[in-house]
This record gives structure tokens, sequence and C-alpha cells, in this order.
């Protein structure tokens, strides 16, 4: 039984979803960067109403983050398993295959991990943007 097809739904699936996920990351960025230019603290009564308005959606920014790399991981070690499954059914052992198929797990790994650094580096300077304009608040109505 040939296990091709699972072996690019498991890369496909796991590098497409981390895309996915790196997209809606970048997306949420410019959005809230554009929200954050356009709004003056001035404008609210209240700072608890400014703050929810300033951290909206960067909650999904954090649980990207927080979760990329454990995407990225279930993807080497799906990728490791399969590997080992078609080596179980070759019965010569060629140690390139093991290195190629090792290897090419590991990259699912890796775009975890980058996914996982680059929603974290957006989402300390959107939550430190919005500090500084819930300063901005205090200072103003202080």
């Amino acid at each position: 039984m040939q296990v091709e097809w699972l072996s690019a739904a498991v890369d496909y699936g796991v590098l497409g979803l981390l895309l996915a996920l790196s997209i809606v990351v970048v997306a949420i960025a410019f959005e809230r960067i554009f929200f954050y230019r356009s709004i003056d603290p001035k404008n609210f009564s209240n700072l608890k109403v400014l703050e929810l308005e300033l951290t909206r959606r960067l909650l999904v920014v954090a649980s990207v983050a927080s979760n990329a790399p454990y995407i990225g991981l279930l993807g080497t070690v799906l990728g490791i398993m399969l590997t080992f499954y078609n080596l179980g059914l070759d019965t010569s052992i060629d140690t390139s295959k093991i290195m190629i198929g090792l290897a090419l797990a590991l990259k699912a790994t890796a775009a975890g991990l980058i996914v996982a650094l680059v929603s974290v580096v957006i989402y300390n300077t959107l939550l430190r943007k919005a500090k500084v304009l819930m300063l901005q608040w205090e200072i103003a109505h202080g």
C-alpha cells in the first residue's frame, strides 16, 4: 500500500495551514496599524473602552504565535512516521531515502518556528503601541 498521497496531504496540509495562519497574522497587523494611526485616545471617555478597542484581534496573533511551533512539530512527527512506514515497506535500506525523508519532515518545524517568530514580533509591537495609546489617554485625562 502506497501512502504517497498521505505524505503529500500531511506536507501540504501542515505547510498550507501555517501559510494561512501567517497571512491572517499579517492582515491583522496591517489592520491594527492603520487603526492605531487613525485613533485619537482623547476621544474616549473611558480607558477600559479604549483598551478593548486597542486590543481587539490581538488574541488571534498571540494564539498563532504560541501554537505555530506545535503545528510544525506535528507535521514533522507525521513526516517521520511516514518515512519509517515507507522504509518498512522497502526491503532494501537506502540511507539517502532516510535522510531525504527526515529532512523533508523537518521543514514543517522550521516553517512553524518562522511563523511563530514573526507572530511574536508583530504581537509585541502591536501591544506596545496599544499601551502607548492608553498612556496618552491617561496623560490627557489625568
